[in-house]
């Protein structure tokens, strides 16, 4: 669902923290921060919480620890049983090092997909602020226009008094 943006474009990380801070306190909708590179402490100005990106990566971890476990013991005790050097069918330290790997892949793989999933993202998404182009080298703060809420025009004078080099009018996801 497309928002009517006002965008406020920033020279420096201090000046978008202070903004975003001031917007919080007045109670303006703010609808994200666009930034080069993480800005400590800017998500604590926007209101986020915190992430939960270690327990889905652990939850996607353990999920391929068991299942790689199983299907090892599976696979050398019941479905293809070898002995080889006198060794048990379920010798447990010969499963470590392939489950060790697939933990790993699960947890990674398993993260980076949540994490585009949760944030919307894919190669055919529109980009974020279309108006103002890419943000390599910039920090926009975006506040979101509601009915009920603000005008456009107090936005854009708020953004302006907070050291705005550029206020847009945008629209983004």
């Amino acid at each position: 669902m497309a928002h009517e943006l006002v965008a406020g474009v920033f020279d420096s990380e201090e000046r978008i923290l202070a903004a975003a801070r001031a917007a919080r306190r007045a109670g303006l909708p703010i609808h994200d921060a666009y930034t080069p590179f993480a800005v400590h402490g800017l998500d604590r100005e926007l209101g986020l919480e915190p992430s939960h990106l270690g327990v889905v990566c652990f939850r996607f971890g353990a999920a391929g620890l068991i299942l790689t476990l199983g299907f090892q013991y599976w696979a050398s005790t019941f479905d293809w049983p070898m002995n080889i050097g006198g060794k048990s069918l379920n010798a447990s330290p010969a499963l470590i090092p392939v489950a060790f790997e697939l933990t790993v892949l699960f947890a990674g793989v398993g993260m980076v997909l949540w994490f585009l999933a949760m944030r919307g993202l894919s190669p055919v998404k529109k980009p974020a602020l279309e108006a103002l182009g890419g943000v390599d080298d910039r920090f926009v703060l975006a506040l979101r226009r509601e009915p009920g809420g603000p005008s456009g025009e107090a936005l854009r004078r708020f953004l302006e008094a907070q050291g705005a080099q550029l206020v847009v009018d945008a629209e983004g996801s």
